[in-house]
């Protein structure tokens, strides 16, 4: 049995990716909620040590405080999900992990990777394994962990196109505006800038399988959100409107971490959580 995916932050990450992105320092958060500094410091360094002093961090930083208290209680992960005509790929970069996608229509056995993670080989292995025809390579972004294993999937399906989003552009794909559209046999793809953690990062919304798909990049991930490298507050928003207005059965299947779904994020990411409570 293929071991669990563990979820790509921690609670102690989810403090730090919106103290920066809010630009508060330890000190102006011990002014603002009043928790001593060795208790914050001690939050920091991940040590769930004081659950009032945790609930005004995350109310300081506009976290949701339910859910912010069950990342660090360690009591939620997102519900398996399996869709035929989706396999996914968790390969090693460096001291953490990355994601890449095979998506295959079941009737016709057209199939697009999305993104290449770092090792070719199992990716190539699996399509063949299921007799699939590799057309496309869609990237959702250009940094290094996504894209390296893109020349030997290249070389294993020389037909195949690759493409990435014109605010992102990378040599040797063919660019595309948002909006634009694919397909993979009878499966539809609609594109979405979901920027911020990127200049062009990309949300592919796939349709036709049992479930609908949401390749996100490191738009967002299971309980977490990409750190927001580019513009903290257009990822925030781009993943409020762009990925969390899709239908809540849609799977979500992130640069790292496991597969989650619209609905899990809505109700358990402390980023979104209280956008969406009733």
């Amino acid at each position: 049995m293929t071991p669990a995916i563990p979820l790509e932050d921690l609670f102690e990450d989810l403090i730090a990716k919106s103290m920066r992105g809010r630009h508060l320092s330890e000190s102006e958060l011990v002014e603002t909620t009043g928790v001593p500094r060795d208790v914050l410091s001690r939050l920091c360094r991940g040590e769930f040590c004081d659950e009032a002093a945790l609930v005004k961090v995350a109310r300081a930083l506009s976290l949701d405080p339910r859910s912010l208290t069950m990342a660090a209680s360690k009591v939620w992960s997102p519900r398996p999900a399996s869709v035929e005509g989706l396999e996914m790929f968790n390969l090693p970069y460096r001291d953490m992990r990355v994601n890449a996608y095979l998506v295959w229509d079941p009737a016709t056995k057209a199939a697009a990777f999305f993104d290449t993670a770092t090792d070719s080989i199992p990716l190539v292995q699996k399509a063949r394994e299921l007799g699939v025809s590799v057309e496309s390579i869609f990237l959702t972004h250009t940094h290094n962990d996504h894209i390296a294993a893109l020349d030997g999937l290249r070389d294993a399906f020389p037909g195949a196109k690759a493409y990435s989003n014109c605010a992102e552009p990378w040599p040797g794909t063919e660019t595309f505006a948002e909006g634009a559209a694919f397909s993979i046999g009878s499966l539809r793809v609609k594109t979405r800038t979901t920027s911020g953690h990127s200049v062009g990062g990309t949300t592919y919304v796939v349709e036709g399988l049992s479930r609908p798909l949401a390749v996100v990049g490191d738009a967002i991930f299971a309980g977490s959100m990409g750190g927001g490298m580019v513009s903290f507050d257009d990822a925030w928003k781009n993943n409020r409107e762009k990925i969390l207005t899709l239908p809540d059965e849609t799977v979500i299947c992130p640069g790292h971490g496991p597969l989650t779904s619209v609905g899990e994020e809505k109700r358990n990411n402390p980023f979104f959580s209280a956008e969406f409570a009733s």
